[in-house]
């Protein structure tokens, strides 16, 4: 066998795994978007809401209906990365964040009411971080998985054990 062949033959039969290896190596975690964690149900009584007057003392209240916690089964151990605002609920006494609930905007939880349970994703990471400031955005990636939460601060109807807390970046 010439041995151009002989190459032909030991690429043709290492293409698969280097195929498997390159994309293995490029492969990015699914990024979440936080609507998806919202069933149809959910997102249809969100949009058809009236527009809201800011009256009182308070933010407003959203229909009860849009509080139970509802899930999207698909969403069920799903491996991706999601940005969210982080509530602190478990630190260590240098500061390093160990626990906390992760929500789609800065400020959710530190007032009442909080947003529903399936925009509310609590996140438990060994590892500890530190931010800045709170009103400081991050990624989070690791499983997310249906299972609720709950405390003083609110509830929430998905968690995540991350892999990574990274500072947002688009």
């Amino acid at each position: 066998m010439p041995v151009y062949s002989k190459c032909r033959a030991v690429i043709a039969s290492l293409g698969p795994l280097l195929l498997l290896v390159s994309s293995f190596a490029l492969a990015q975690p699914r990024e979440i978007d936080w609507l998806e964690l919202m069933p149809a149900e959910d997102l249809a009584l969100l949009e058809s809401m009236p527009e809201i007057e800011h009256e009182g003392d308070g933010p407003p209240l959203l229909p009860d209906e849009i509080m139970t916690g509802r899930v999207v089964p698909e969403m069920d151990n799903v491996d991706g990365r999601i940005p969210g605002f982080v509530v602190p609920l478990k630190t260590t006494n240098d500061m390093r964040i160990l626990e906390f609930f992760l929500v789609p905007y800065y400020g959710a939880c530190i007032h009442v009411p909080p947003p529903p349970p399936n925009q509310i994703i609590h996140v438990k990471y060994s590892e500890g971080f530190t931010l800045e400031a709170l009103y400081d955005p991050v990624w989070i990636e690791g499983k997310i998985v249906i299972e609720r939460t709950e405390n003083d601060i609110g509830a929430s109807s998905y968690s995540i054990t991350a892999t990574s807390v990274q500072p947002y970046t688009e």
